[in-house]
């Protein structure tokens, strides 16, 4: 479905991916897991234009797109096809949670307002908040903010979502109904890449984990083989140090 190969990305001498690559299957939930700076939202935000790589390619349902060179068209493309939750929510504060939703909808897809209601509430009710459609983002808790943007991003029916440390901002106590909305959303056969700290999550969703460090993949796999079977000294490294309950030969 989407296969990204030799993706470079450099801010000035600082370069931040050095030749990644990543397949994702139709119905796939990648996690992309690594220590901060090893370049895992810097390739996520390529993936979707929100940065221009220096290098690399995508292919999307058998198209080819150049990651440095594609043009204004083919980047809307793209993002007709995807959909991206940030790390801290990118709400409008001055607008309601179903507004929030909506607004993409019909300013960016030309939906009918009419429509794009029906659409935001559904949404909206899939991830838990039918009782929050009129509400301020103000007025929601982190989670449910976090909520309304996996609503937003599901609104416009992409082919794959791509999440950036949809957790990270969160309070511990709220991280919970989050995952929960986005294993819902795999047991339906949602495609998504994620870029998590969440081991747990990855551990029981993920259908494939590649690890990060300074700008390359260090190792891949299903998730089992990851986390049970890790064959690279850093991948062991990484995991031992985060699951404490874990005692891989470093």
């Amino acid at each position: 479905m989407i296969e990204v190969k030799n993706v470079h990305k450099s801010f000035g001498a600082n370069e931040i991916l050095k030749g990644v690559s990543l397949n994702v299957e139709k119905g796939d939930v990648v996690v992309i897991l690594g220590p901060s700076g090893s370049g895992k939202t810097t390739l996520l935000r390529c993936i979707n234009f929100l940065e221009r790589a220096s290098q690399g390619e995508l292919t999307f349902n058998g198209i080819n797109y150049s990651l440095a060179k594609a043009t204004k068209k083919e980047v809307l493309d793209i993002r007709k096809k995807t959909a991206f939750v940030f790390q801290n929510y990118n709400l409008f504060h001055n607008k309601t949670a179903l507004e929030n939703v909506t607004e993409g909808l019909i300013i960016g897809r030309k939906v009918p307002k009419k429509e794009a209601v029906e659409i935001g509430k559904k949404a909206l009710d899939k991830v838990g908040l039918t009782e929050k459609y009129d509400a301020f983002p103000s007025q929601l808790s982190g989670g449910q903010q976090q909520r309304v943007g996996i609503a937003r991003a599901i609104a416009v029916n992409p082919e794959v979502i791509l999440f950036d440390e949809p957790t990270s901002a969160l309070d511990p106590e709220l991280v919970g109904e989050v995952l929960q909305v986005m294993k819902n959303l795999a047991k339906e056969g949602t495609t998504m890449v994620v870029v998590s700290h969440e081991m747990a999550f990855a551990e029981e969703v993920g259908t494939k984990v590649l690890f990060m460090d300074a700008g390359v993949v260090v190792e891949e796999g299903s998730a089992k083989d990851i986390f049970s079977h890790p064959k690279e000294q850093r991948t062991r490294q990484f995991l031992s140090r985060i699951l404490k309950n874990h005692d891989y030969t470093i």
